[in-house]
């Protein structure tokens, strides 16, 4: 069974239109983010240059060896370039050790206000520093705002010891949490990002890593924002320039050692919509800050992300067979947003394909179909619909009669095509 949708301007006023019925649903169409998921409704008048074509240029020129920006929310690569050849992340590392922390805090394992004292490996730890004392007692609050302002290798191994018992152990943590959110192109050997053959990261899994932290752990972000740390009397910047130089950037991290270059995974947000960049190997600092800034306005400025349904909102109705309900409400599992090049949402267009038949019993959360979106007549995107509530077996009664619907019903397919084939048949003979 396919249903077309049709995204256009009677969805700004919240109207799905399914082949010929007309559903009235909340699914904001026609409209972009304006914050947290309150939605800017699309112009319905007409411009006097509303006809002209919209010019979207090539991304700009990125003085790196790898780059891809991404939209937080839709997933959708903006541009890119060796986004899966392996780099060394260098200090973007640290970008996993902070990940492993704050899923150890959502889960209640460890919290801010932990005591942590420093070990004597975690205070001899080279490179950049939080300037720890070795027997120090510090919270793991400090540990993280250390690793994030000061990129400190010293706090990296503390917290990695102290939420792992080792900096081995950690690491193990750090490569299967890694696998579980998609990064196929990453594995780590430590907490910090000191060069190793065998530490090494993608363009594209980083971009996997920071949507992750950004969406997963929104209470611990904000810390990505600070711009300098005072710690045992030193006060350190942070090396993230884009927090002085982009108005709208808010973080993420930066990285570099000889072999991997400067690095630097950023995120922006504007009027809703949220991108994030993934710069490796620029050849100086200032480089990679200037062709973080590049990629960020291009895709504000020639990209808009729009969410076309929330998680668990009604798409359509499934019709089930021998089910206690015989239709019950089909969406998606999670919200479902797209980005496209501005003036092209007009030329987006969806297919709700539901399986046939449907059988009782159905679970909530089973797939019962796909949503297909295209672009310009072309595939852009699958997800698949899934069942929003139970449907157990219906009685004898039920049965029965969905027994007998079903049969009548292949019964007149059975006949249509018959009726189509002999029509083909006798065209083809008359041709002759």
């Amino acid at each position: 069974m396919e249903q077309k949708l049709r995204f256009n301007q009677r969805l700004a006023a919240g109207l799905l239109t399914i082949g010929l019925i007309t559903i009235s649903t909340p699914i904001f169409a026609g409209n972009t983010l304006d914050g947290m998921n309150a939605l800017a409704p699309a112009p319905l008048s007409k411009t006097a240059t509303s006809n002209r074509p919209i010019i979207i240029p090539d991304a700009p020129k990125i003085n790196a060896q790898a780059f891809v920006l991404i939209d937080a929310n839709s997933h959708k690569i903006i541009a890119s370039e060796n986004a899966d050849t392996h780099r060394a992340p260098a200090s973007l590392t640290k970008l996993m050790t902070l990940y492993v922390a704050f899923d150890a805090l959502k889960h209640g394992q460890i919290k801010l206000d932990d005591k942590v004292t420093v070990s004597k490996k975690a205070w001899q730890t080279g490179g950049s520093r939080m300037f720890l004392n070795v027997g120090q007692v510090v919270t793991v609050k400090d540990l993280i705002q250390g690793i994030i302002v000061d990129s400190g290798n010293d706090a990296a191994v503390a917290l990695a010891e102290y939420i792992g018992g080792s900096e081995d152990a950690f690491t193990s943590i750090m490569n299967q949490e890694a696998q579980r959110i998609g990064m196929t192109e990453s594995h780590f050997t430590d907490a910090n990002g000191l060069p190793h053959p065998n530490h090494y990261s993608s363009a594209r899994d980083l971009a996997i890593l920071a949507s992750s932290i950004v969406n997963n752990f929104p209470e611990y972000y904000p810390f990505f924002s600070e711009k300098r740390l005072t710690f045992n009397g030193i006060t350190q910047p942070n090396r993230n320039r884009l927090l002085w130089r982009y108005e709208s950037a808010d973080g993420l991290k930066t990285g570099h050692t000889k072999e991997a270059g400067y690095c630097l995974v950023s995120s922006a947000k504007q009027n809703g919509m949220r991108l994030i960049s993934v710069v490796m190997g620029a050849p100086t600092d200032s480089a990679r800050a200037a062709d973080s800034i590049k990629l960020l306005t291009y895709g504000f400025r020639f990209y808009k992300t729009y969410k076309l349904y929330g998680a668990n909102e009604k798409i359509t109705d499934a019709r089930i067979w021998k089910g206690e309900d015989k239709k019950i409400p089909a969406g998606l599992s999670h919200s479902l947003y797209v980005t496209v090049p501005v003036g092209q949402y007009g030329n987006l267009a969806a297919n709700a394909v539901l399986n046939n038949p449907i059988s009782a019993p159905v679970s909530q959360g089973q797939q019962l179909g796909m949503l297909d979106l295209t672009l310009n007549n072309k595939p852009y995107k699958q997800t698949p619909l899934v069942a929003l509530k139970d449907d157990p077996k219906g009685g004898i009664w039920r049965q029965f009669s969905d027994t007998v619907s079903r049969s009548i019903h292949n019964m007149f397919n059975r006949k249509k095509k018959e009726d189509v084939t002999t029509a083909d048949a006798n065209a083809s003979a008359t041709k002759s």
